[in-house]
């Protein structure tokens, strides 16, 4: 199975991340930040993977390392998954999905390639939704992509309310990588001209 657990400490936040790309959706979620907290627990429900990630962090200065962390953690996991023998043959590779969050509509495309690029592109009108900084939600997945390895397109098409856009970008790419992480059984192999991914 493709499964990955990832401890990471340093002296902001101690955290623990298992991961399982053939799960149901499931998710247990703790990581000091309410709203990222709701943003992991429906990005594991819409990714299909089974998610579980505990982070105590500085979250008394605010919550940037938490989530910048929490997406270091988060991709290398979905990275030492993707190591293991088999998990990339067959893989759609490619996922693009756009969503629409009420007035918002979000599309995203990635490309499971061992190459670390984001484009995002988004307008959200506040700073901040709750206590969590909308800033923090590139900087999440700016460490996601780095770690993971892919690259990820994320375009916000229409929006006003922050917390709509926001909740659309998360769904949105976990649908995408939900579509790039399929076994496509017209294939075995790897699904590149080069023999490998990166």
């Amino acid at each position: 199975m493709r499964c990955a657990k990832i401890d990471r400490k340093t002296a902001e936040t101690d955290i623990s991340v298992s991961l399982n790309i053939d799960g149901v959706g499931s998710s247990e979620v703790s990581t000091g930040c309410g709203f990222l907290d709701h943003m992991l627990v429906l990005f594991a429900k819409h990714s299909r993977m089974d998610i579980t990630i505990k982070c105590v962090g500085d979250t008394y200065v605010d919550y940037h390392h938490t989530t910048e962390d929490v997406g270091i953690a988060l991709g290398k996991a979905l990275a030492s998954a993707l190591a293991t023998d088999g998990a990339m043959c067959g893989i759609k590779r490619y996922g693009d999905t756009t969503l629409p969050m009420d007035e918002a509509l979000i599309l995203t495309a990635l490309d499971v390639s061992g190459r670390a690029h984001l484009e995002y592109s988004a307008n959200i009108p506040a700073y901040k939704v709750g206590d969590f900084d909308t800033e923090l939600c590139e900087e999440f997945f700016a460490a996601f992509v780095r770690e993971a390895g892919i690259t990820l397109h994320i375009r916000q098409l229409a929006g006003r309310n922050s917390h709509h856009i926001i909740e659309g970008i998360f769904k949105s790419v976990a649908r995408s990588l939900a579509e790039a992480l399929t076994k496509d059984s017209r294939y075995s192999d790897i699904p590149s001209t080069k023999g490998i991914i990166g």
